[in-house]
Order: C-alpha cells, then sequence, then structure tokens
C-alpha cells in the first residue's frame, strides 16, 4: 500500500510518452522493398542466412539463443544446430542477438552492444564505426549504418575465406565486399524494379548502391518495428488506468527504490551509455586481435579507455518481455534472473551455473564456451568492475518489477505489419514461421 500511495508522487520523475514524432518517417514503398531484402539470404556470403534467421519476429525479433548460431547453422531459434560437415559453424556468435525495436527513434545516438557506431564526423562521413572512412555515402540515419555490418560480419553472414567471393574480400577490407552484394541485387530484375519505383534517383540497375539498399532495410525495420502502444505508453499519456496495481507498483519501485531510471532513462528507457554490472562471461568473446585470452572487454574494445572495461550499453525496454534471454551474452533465461542480477551483481556472479545458458550443442566449440572461467585472474578483473551496489529487495517487490517490464509489452507487438513474405526475388527460401 505505501508503495501504492507513493506512486502517483512518481509523475515528475515519469518520462514523456513515446509518440511517432519520436520516429524517422518512413515511406512505404521503401519499407516493402526491405521487408524482401530482410528475408532473403541473397545479402550472405553463401546464400544461407538471412537477417531474418537471428532477428526473427516470432522470438521477438531475436533469435531465443543466448550466442547465435551464424553462417553455417541450420534451423531457426532455440532449434537452430550448428550445422554439419565443410558447412559447419566456425564460431558462435560471440554477443547476445538484440531485438529491433524502436532503433528509428530519431533520438538514439549509438549502436551495439559496445557503442561501435555512433553518430558522429569523426569520419566526415557523419558516423564514427567499424568502416572508418571506408563508410559508404548515402546512408540516411543510423540503422542503415548499422544495417550493413552483419552482411560483411564472417560468422554472421559474410561466410568464411575461400568459400565465397564476400568473405575474400572482406578479409582485404569490409568494404570492398558491399559492391558485391549489391551486384547480386542489381541482377534480379524484381529488386531492379522495386528500387526503381522506390526511390527517385534510381532509374537503372547500375543505380542502385549498397546505400539504398541498406536504407531499405532501415525503413522496413522503422516501419515493422516502433513500438509505442503499451499499456504503460498508455498510461504515461493519461490513461490511470492502464496499468494494474501490481504494475503500477513495479514502476514505483523501477522509477524510485530500484534505481532502474538511472540508466534506463528517458522516453526510450536507455540512457545509451555503458555500465559493467557483472554478467558472468562465457563465449567466445569478443577479442580484440592482441587480446592473449577468450574474453569480451566491452566498450573498452572500442574506446581503448581501462575505465570502460567489462562495460555494455544499455538497452532499450520497450517489448523486453519477448526478447529473452538477456544481457549482452544472454546470460538469464527470464526477467526474474536479470532483475535479480541487478539488485546484487556479484551474488549473481557466483551463484550463476552454466544450465542457464541457451546454447545449441556444438561439440567442437565446447572448450571454448566456458574457458574464461579457467583464468582466475580475467576472472577477479571482471568481478572488481562492477559499478551497481547490492539493493535488497523482498520476492514480491521482484514480482512487481517483472509485472512492470512485461507491461512494456505493445499492443500490436506480436501482430503483423508487413509481416513474413511468402517468396523473396532471389528465389532462395524464407525463413517461415516457427513452430512451438
Amino acid at each position: 500500500m505505501i508503495l501504492l500511495a507513493a506512486a502517483p508522487a512518481l509523475a515528475d520523475d515519469l518520462p514523456r510518452p513515446l509518440t511517432s514524432d519520436d520516429f524517422i518517417a518512413v515511406d512505404p514503398a521503401q519499407a516493402k522493398l526491405g521487408q524482401l531484402l530482410f528475408y532473403d539470404r541473397i545479402l550472405s556470403g553463401n546464400r544461407n542466412i538471412a537477417c531474418s534467421t537471428c532477428h526473427h519476429p516470432d522470438l521477438g525479433t531475436a533469435d531465443g539463443l543466448s550466442l547465435g548460431i551464424g553462417e553455417g547453422g541450420e534451423g531457426l531459434g532455440p532449434k537452430r544446430t550448428a550445422g554439419t560437415g565443410e558447412d559447419r559453424i566456425r564460431k558462435r556468435i560471440p554477443r547476445n542477438a538484440p531485438g529491433l525495436w524502436n532503433l528509428g527513434a530519431r533520438d538514439l545516438h549509438t549502436m551495439f552492444h559496445d557503442g561501435r557506431l555512433s553518430v558522429a564526423d569523426m569520419y566526415e562521413n557523419g558516423f564514427n564505426s567499424p568502416a572508418e572512412e571506408w563508410l559508404p555515402e548515402g546512408l540516411d540515419n543510423l540503422l542503415a549504418a548499422q544495417a550493413i555490418f552483419p552482411l560483411v560480419a564472417q560468422f554472421e553472414m559474410a561466410g568464411n575465406p575461400k568459400e565465397n567471393e564476400v568473405a575474400g574480400a572482406i578479409h582485404q577490407r569490409m568494404d570492398y565486399a558491399w559492391p558485391i552484394l549489391t551486384d547480386r541485387v542489381r541482377h534480379i530484375p524484381a529488386y531492379v524494379e522495386g528500387f526503381a519505383s522506390a526511390y527517385d534517383h534510381i532509374t537503372a540497375a547500375e543505380d542502385i548502391a549498397i546505400a539504398d539498399i541498406a536504407n531499405a532495410l532501415s525503413a522496413f525495420m522503422i516501419w515493422e518495428w516502433s513500438s509505442f502502444d503499451s499499456p504503460f505508453d498508455a498510461y504515461l499519456a493519461g490513461d490511470g488506468t492502464a496499468l494494474g496495481r501490481v504494475e503500477k507498483s513495479g514502476m514505483a519501485l523501477f522509477y524510485g527504490k530500484g534505481n532502474c531510471s538511472t540508466c534506463h532513462a528517458g522516453p526510450l528507457m536507455t540512457d545509451q551509455q555503458f555500465h559493467a554490472i557483472g554478467l558472468p562471461p562465457f563465449g567466445p568473446g569478443r577479442t580484440r586481435r592482441f587480446d592473449p585470452m577468450v574474453r569480451d572487454v566491452g566498450r573498452m574494445g572500442e574506446s581503448d579507455v581501462l575505465e570502460d572495461a567489462y562495460a555494455f550499453k544499455t538497452p532499450m525496454l520497450r517489448n523486453v518481455a519477448l526478447t529473452a534471454p538477456y544481457g549482452h551474452n544472454g546470460a538469464y533465461p527470464t526477467l526474474e534472473g536479470i532483475v535479480r542480477h541487478h539488485l546484487d551483481p556479484l551474488h549473481g556472479f557466483e551463484a550463476w551455473t552454466r544450465e542457464l545458458a541457451a546454447l545449441p550443442d556444438v561439440p567442437w566449440l565446447a572448450h571454448v564456451d566456458f574457458m574464461v572461467w579457467q583464468d582466475s585472474r580475467e576472472i577477479a578483473r571482471q568481478r572488481a568492475a562492477v559499478t551497481l551496489e547490492p539493493n535488497a529487495m523482498s520476492d514480491t517487490e521482484v514480482d512487481a518489477i517483472v509485472a512492470f517490464l512485461e507491461a512494456l509489452t505493445g499492443r500490436s507487438a506480436r501482430d503483423d505489419k508487413l509481416g513474413i513474405p511468402l517468396s523473396v526475388p532471389s528465389g532462395l527460401p524464407v525463413d517461415q514461421r516457427i513452430t512451438p
């Protein structure tokens, strides 16, 4: 009752409601074109994986795995396997596949778990990115810039050296691969016709550039997965009945005692900053070339600032109940688990067990999966980097916070807009619905 009584006093602490004006405007024809590209395997080196494989609408635009199975894998979601023979995967994806909700927000300035893509002008092209000064010209927005990097990531979509021309090109310089992918699209008449209809500056196949492909992909993701119609959004807009008693209690804790909104701040529920919260490490890690061990140093890998070690970007929370497992490496399968970890990170670090990780069986990589735990000094460094202080809460309070997080699910989040196409212009197989 104390929590309920305190809820109205939170009015000044609550964010303003999101509206359509908070998102980049999208042309429907460009979104439709992007839909086809998003589900088309033509954009992968070996033509065997699409964007949708790891960002599937039936899995909250993620893949249901802690660490993904990329190029070379077979199947979808938790049932995806690591492939066989020469085509089998060489490495797990080192980080969790994030959901795609609200990535078209105008105020979003940083992407990826380590923030290696951001709005900046240090290379005089509008972005600080792994492509540096070789980033293609003509990208409409941050999401468009983000969309082209999985295409040239070896273990995500590009494939391994000697397997295809895309993989070979990226090992010289990543921007050498984008024209190869563009040329594939240019040779498909239906795509040429679609681009000519959707973009005024395109009249022939040779006018299509990788930036146009990226812009179409971003248009689709913005159209399909902008979400601001949750019960919480309705409450922010003035409907006091949109949240139930327990959800309001959780909201009061989220914006009060729980200190959750310190990082999950503002309308997007993220400060877009980086924090070390001590998630238990596993997997190959996103190692740097000179790292002598399997580990993931997080933001420090991009910034080279020691204080950024093991810090990862604060995620947005709309539709978070749909995007399990949680954390930059998917360490926790439930909202309750990740909430409890935030409340006592060091205890969570010690109590976590490897059975919590959703990792498809890959016998030839098993020796790497938990190798980091054999290095006592590295584990000590990760413990020491934690910045969150313990915050004792009762089981009832934890349940209330979880209920509030579930109230961030959009009422239309599970509804199709453009949905999954029955076929794509390349004629390659399309990832369809995932059966339970």
